[in-house]
C-alpha cells in the first residue's frame, strides 16, 4: 500500500495540472533543466569545501581541533568524531552529508557515531546558505542577530541530536 503513495502523488499532480490548462511535460521538463543548472552552480562549491575539509583532515588540523575540544565535547556527549561535521554542517550541506557518510561508512550505521552523526544532519541547518538565499531573496542585506541566533540553534540542534541517541540507544 505504502509504495503506491508517490505514484498516486505523481497521477494526482499531473491531473490537476491538465484540468487547469497546464502543459505537464514542458513544466516538467522545464523543471528538471533549472534543477541540473542549480546542480551544475553548486558542484564547484562542494567541491571546495570537500577539498578544504580534507586537507584540514590530510594536514592534521581537523585531529588536532578534535583533540583541543574532545574533552569539551565529551563532557557534553557529543563524539569527538563529529567535529568535522559540526564545523561544516553550518557552512554545506552537501560537504557534511559526504562527511556524515564518511562517519557512518567509517564507524557503521548502528554506532554511537555514526546514528549521531545521522541524527545530527537532519536536527541542524546549513545556516550560512540558508541566511544567504532567504535574505538575499528578500533583499535584507543586514543580518544582525539573525547569524548568531542560528548557530546558537546549530548548537542546541548538535546538543539535542547527541542527547536523544544516548537517551534513545543507551550508549
Amino acid at each position: 500500500m505504502m509504495s503506491m503513495v508517490v505514484p498516486c502523488i505523481l497521477l494526482m499532480v499531473g491531473v490537476w495540472g491538465l484540468s487547469h490548462g497546464v502543459d505537464v511535460w514542458a513544466t516538467l521538463v522545464e523543471g528538471g533543466g533549472q534543477g541540473l543548472q542549480t546542480a551544475v552552480r553548486m558542484v564547484p562549491t562542494l567541491v571546495g569545501l570537500l577539498c578544504g575539509v580534507y586537507m584540514l583532515r590530510a594536514s592534521g588540523a581537523l585531529e588536532l581541533l578534535e583533540g583541543v575540544v574532545a574533552p569539551l565535547l565529551t563532557r557534553v556527549g557529543i563524539p569527538p568524531e563529529t567535529v568535522g561535521l559540526l564545523v561544516v554542517r553550518p557552512i554545506s550541506g552537501s560537504a557534511a552529508l559526504g562527511l556524515g557518510a564518511e562517519l557512518i561508512q567509517t564507524y557503521g550505521p548502528d554506532s554511537l557515531v555514526g546514528r549521531t552523526a545521522a541524527v545530527m544532519l537532519g536536527s541542524t541547518e546549513t545556516t550560512f546558505y540558508t541566511v544567504a538565499v532567504y535574505f538575499g531573496a528578500a533583499k535584507i542585506s543586514r543580518t544582525r542577530y539573525a547569524i548568531p541566533a542560528a548557530l546558537c540553534a546549530d548548537i542546541a540542534g548538535f546538543l539535542a541530536a547527541s542527547w536523544v541517541v544516548r537517551w534513545l540507544f543507551g550508549t
